[in-house]
């Protein structure tokens, strides 16, 4: 059974916050994060009549589509400031008959 997506992303935002508020930063380490995420356990349940999902915590009622396509919009990063910068700066950068390729 997949995990609750929104269940799961706002307990991971939790975990971090902890992690980073006892943690100092030099001791600090991807590994160990994803180590406590990795206990991170809410099972969705499945109406088999109508073959959707059905989360016990929040109430998240959705087809295994609709799963993946929220746990990816969950996970994607957000654009930064920075970000589109390098995008502008990268295209000033480029000649005139690339841009107008594009």
């Amino acid at each position: 059974m997949p995990n609750c997506p929104e269940c799961t992303n706002r307990e991971k935002k939790k975990i971090q916050a902890k992690y980073e508020e006892e943690t100092p930063e030099e001791d600090r380490g991807r590994d160990d994060l994803f180590k406590l995420f990795d206990k991170i356990d809410f099972p969705m349940k499945m109406d088999s009549a109508t073959k959707h999902f059905i989360c016990k915590r929040c109430g998240l009622y959705a087809t295994r589509e609709q799963v993946s396509d929220i746990r990816y919009k969950l996970n994607q990063r957000e654009r930064t400031r920075e970000d589109k910068q390098d995008d502008y700066l990268e295209w000033w950068q480029k000649s005139k008959k690339e841009k107008e390729l594009n």
